[in-house]
């Protein structure tokens, strides 16, 4: 990260939440701060929700996305594409599809 101000809000590591960029010290996602946006959620709102963050978390989330918007996104689809496909064998276990064991695990 270049912007000396988003990287004091904003860090990422292998270890955590897969390596996706969150907001310091703690395991909120940049993705978290966007989805929570776009259902209504002001930034205000976000940070008064999780006194762990402060707003100036909230609003370098968001600049950090709007940097990498495209990655985020990415990122974004392949969750909701991954729960989608959980969800879909799930069902299928659950209305007698075959046992757990039998049935591959997604990759």
């Amino acid at each position: 990260m270049s912007d000396p101000v988003i990287a004091k809000h904003i860090e990422s590591s292998p270890d955590m939440c897969g390596g996706k960029p969150r907001i310091a010290g703690t395991g909120i996602r940049v993705q978290d701060i966007v989805a929570w946006t776009e259902l209504g959620r002001s930034p205000d709102d976000i940070a008064s929700g999780y006194p762990h963050i402060t707003l100036a978390d909230v609003y370098a989330a968001l600049a950090y996305y709007h940097d990498h918007c495209q990655e985020i996104d990415r990122q974004m689809q392949e969750d909701e594409e991954f729960v989608a496909q959980f969800r879909a064998e799930y069902r299928g276990r659950q209305s007698g599809g075959g046992d757990a064991d039998e049935r591959s695990v997604p990759s």
